[in-house]
């Protein structure tokens, strides 16, 4: 088997360079072997990637999931989870180049690699798991930006009124304000025309974690005692038996929203330069971007559950557990704002970038479809181009995610059905598929059983996850205020 998998790789390694001489590009310094423009990603760039791509709006319900296990049992889950994500993104970073993971063909997508490794069926399985994942994430999005629109009118109603006035937003207007604002993103032909806007949503997910997790040690630091236990919520005092039961699982899906990155990972890795290999280099980045971020994570989750309890809210900055300075708590509010405008197009994009390629290619001579016209901009701000095909599809497609958002406005039972679902196929199964099938993995060898047992667990810890977040959702929509802020 080992000399059959080294004269694999040998002969790998010998059509490689045949092709990279035949195609010339070897020649071209300012190229790769596939002639693309030359990469410089390195890794720190790689990790800076990671970072940015893993800490968002997940933080901001992971005080509620420790109050939910406890101080024994909450960490050990957040630490269980940020390895399991780290060796699978491992295993994923191998899958970049196929057959061979240092000198094969590159794939520049998530779905390329399955497709490279498994085939055209697992592909499709794939793109499914994927666009479910992206749709639910953009609606979870357009749910978390009203709670936190809303939160800054109530923060300055609670500073002007004291903090038992009936201070309440609608989520509703807040929502229809946030489409408002998408539609017009979406007009843009790609997400290349906004990369400033990722830049800055980047920023915005530092910055409100950071003053989360202020607020709290400053909460802690005042004389909070409230009571926090190493089994977390109490049964008949604060939940009852089942409700334990059921908010545990639910909690399961929020970490593992909190740690969802591997559908951008093959992107990552596509931006480093080839020498030493991506592989390698990838690796390492994960390690050092997953390690800081569960190191992040930990400080919010358990100074969280230090700061409020076994009565930690939902979101911690909408929650209002902090009152005051009123100031700060906007400020948290806004950049939350600020970085899901961003986020939602990051997100959103490649579902619009499939559906007009599909419809392009179905239908090559229609004027609606292919048409394009550019409208020049006044005061010197440049051509904006304008698609028929753009304006209804992404109009409608913004319009229907804000209106599942309007019936289904709760910031953690979405959060964790998102993660319960992505987590087991994204995460999990695919990357050991694709690893054990480049690998040549024997059926029923050690190697083969264990990481086998490994995906039904994940797959197990997925389905309850799942099952507690669509409880929760059941439990929300039949006591749901309209005009409440649901956090």
């Amino acid at each position: 088997m080992g000399m059959e998998r080294q004269e694999t790789k040998v002969a790998t390694t010998t059509a490689a360079a045949f092709n990279l001489a035949e195609s010339g590009y070897g020649d071209r310094p300012d190229l790769d072997d596939d002639g693309r423009e030359k990469r410089t990603g390195t890794l720190v760039t790689a990790s800076a990637h990671i970072i940015t791509a893993v800490i968002g709006s997940g933080v901001l319900s992971l005080a509620w999931a420790i109050a939910q296990l406890g101080w024994v049992i909450g960490p050990a889950v957040l630490v269980a989870f940020s390895v399991i994500t780290w060796f699978c993104s491992s295993l994923l970073a191998d899958c970049y180049r196929s057959p061979d993971p240092v000198h094969g063909k590159r794939n520049y997508t998530y779905g390329q690699a399955v497709r490279a490794n498994l085939g055209v069926a697992k592909y499709r399985l794939c793109s499914v798991a994927q666009y479910v994942n992206l749709v639910g994430v953009t609606i979870g999005y357009t749910i978390t930006t009203a709670i936190s629109m809303g939160a800054i009118k109530r923060s300055n109603c609670f500073h002007r009124n004291g903090h038992d006035a009936a201070c309440v937003a609608s989520d509703t207007t807040n929502m229809i304000i946030f489409a408002g604002i998408q539609i017009l993103l979406s007009q843009l032909p790609n997400f290349h025309k906004i990369w400033w806007l990722s830049i800055v949503a980047a920023v915005m997910s530092l910055a409100y974690s950071t003053i989360g997790l202020g607020l709290s040690i400053a909460k802690i630091a005042g004389g909070a005692h409230p009571e926090a236990t190493l089994t977390g919520v109490t049964v008949g005092v604060d939940v009852s038996a089942s409700e334990k039961i059921w908010r545990t699982f639910q909690s399961l899906g929020d970490i593992a929203f909190a740690y969802s990155y591997s559908n951008v990972l093959i992107e990552i890795q596509d931006t480093l330069r080839s020498s030493p290999a991506e592989n390698e280099v990838m690796k390492k980045a994960s390690f050092i971007g997953v390690s800081t971020t569960t190191m992040f994570y930990m400080l919010c989750g358990v100074l969280g559950y230090a700061a409020f309890g076994n009565r930690a809210p939902g979101n911690f900055l909408t929650g209002f557990g902090f009152y005051e300075p009123f100031w700060l708590v906007d400020v948290g509010n806004v950049c939350i704002v600020v970085h899901l405008v961003g986020a939602y197009q990051v997100f959103c994009q490649p579902i619009y970038q499939f559906a007009e390629a599909w419809a392009r290619s179905r239908w090559p001579d229609s004027a609606f479809v292919n048409g394009e016209r550019v409208l020049r901009l006044p005061l010197g701000a440049g051509d904006f181009p304008v698609s028929a095909l753009r304006l209804v599809w992404r109009t409608a497609y913004v319009v229907l995610t804000a209106v599942a958002a309007m019936a289904f406005p709760f910031f953690n039972d979405f959060l964790g059905l998102i993660g319960a679902v992505s987590f087991w196929p994204l995460t999990v199964y695919f990357p050991v598929q694709m690893y054990m099938s480049q690998a040549k993995v024997r059926r029923f060898s050690p190697t083969w059983t264990w990481m086998n047992v490994l995906s039904l667990a994940c797959l197990v810890v997925s389905l309850l996850a799942a099952a507690g977040s669509i409880q929760g959702l059941i439990k929300s929509v039949a006591h749901y205020k309209p005009f409440s802020v649901s956090s």
